[in-house]
This record gives structure tokens, C-alpha cells and sequence, in this order.
């Protein structure tokens, strides 16, 4: 009888993901302003999560992350957290970053306080996203601003998008139709 990790290695057969360990719906954060967000409020819907940053190369996808939360916000919540630790290229205020999406971006997607995402100081979303044994699908590692997550409508990893997936890319837009 062959083993079945052998069986499955000769025919190509790939594992399913596993469900996973913690709910993303349990992890708490707060909005830009300071008001804590109830991520399951957003059960039913795709969240994708893109760390931020406002003085950043691919600062300029605020404009297509903007057109993707108006085009696909009935099946979609774009959540937008702010990060200074790539080339400290978010050094704002809350108030600095707000008036700064909105004003040359006209953003009014969600988003949340500054965070980590790597590091000794890693937020716990960014502790679940980056990590299989907590997401149940897939270890990543945040590589530079404006890096995306998707998670289903019911709160499983779906994928991580880098920086250079630019946001209405069909990679990302497939998963919404």
C-alpha cells in the first residue's frame, strides 16, 4: 500500500487549507482615529488588508485602492494600515495621514492606527496574516509598503499580493466577481 503523502506527492494532489487557529475576527484594532474596529462586522465580505505608507513609491495605488473599495464595496472592504517601518516613509501624525489620503487621494476607505507589521513589535493582525499556523493557509513576510492580504467573506486567507500587484490587478478582482 502506498503511503498517502507519496500518493499525493505522485499525483500532484495538493492539501486543502486548514481552518484556522484563531479567528481574524477576534483580532482587535483601532481606526485611524482612534475608535476600535469590530472586524466582524466585515463577515460576509472580502477584506483586503495593504500597509500604508505616504512618502512611498507605490503611494500612488491610494488611487486605484480607492476606485476598488467604490467598485466592489457590496462584496469588499478595503482597509488601508498606515506603517513607518519600510525607509520610515509613513512618518505622519493620524491627523497628518488623514489629511493626506483624503486630500490627494480622496480616500475614505477605512483606516487604521499606525502599526507594525514585522518585527518584535508586530501587530497581532500582522502576526496572523504572516503566519500558516494561525491563518491555516500560508506563511508570508511583509517585504515593503503597500504589500496586500485578501481574506474571504468568511474570514479565510485567501492570498498575499506584493507591492508591485497593483490593486484592480485581475490577481486580486478575480476573487470578487
Amino acid at each position: 500500500m502506498i503511503p498517502i503523502l507519496t500518493f499525493m506527492v505522485l499525483f500532484n494532489c495538493k492539501t486543502k487549507a486548514q481552518e484556522p487557529k484563531t479567528s481574524i475576527y477576534d483580532i482587535e484594532i483601532n481606526s485611524l482615529s482612534g475608535d476600535p474596529v469590530d472586524l466582524s462586522d466585515f463577515k460576509g465580505k472580502h477584506i483586503l488588508f495593504v500597509n500604508t505608507a505616504s512618502k512611498c513609491g507605490f503611494t500612488p495605488q491610494y488611487e486605484d485602492l480607492q476606485k476598488l473599495h467604490e467598485t466592489y464595496q457590496d462584496k469588499l472592504v478595503v482597509i488601508g494600515l498606515p506603517c513607518n517601518q519600510f525607509g520610515s516613509q509613513e512618518p505622519g501624525s493620524a491627523t497628518q495621514i488623514q489629511n493626506f489620503c483624503q486630500s490627494n487621494y480622496g480616500v475614505d476607505f477605512l483606516m487604521t492606527e499606525k502599526i507594525d507589521v514585522k518585527g518584535d513589535n508586530q501587530h497581532e493582525l500582522y502576526k496572523w496574516l504572516t503566519d500558516k499556523d494561525l491563518n491555516g493557509t500560508k506563511n508570508s513576510s511583509v517585504k515593503w509598503n503597500f504589500q496586500k492580504y485578501l481574506i474571504d467573506e468568511n474570514g479565510h486567507f485567501v492570498d498575499v499580493f506584493y507591492s508591485m500587484t497593483k490593486p484592480l490587478s485581475k490577481k486580486i478582482t478575480k476573487h470578487l466577481k
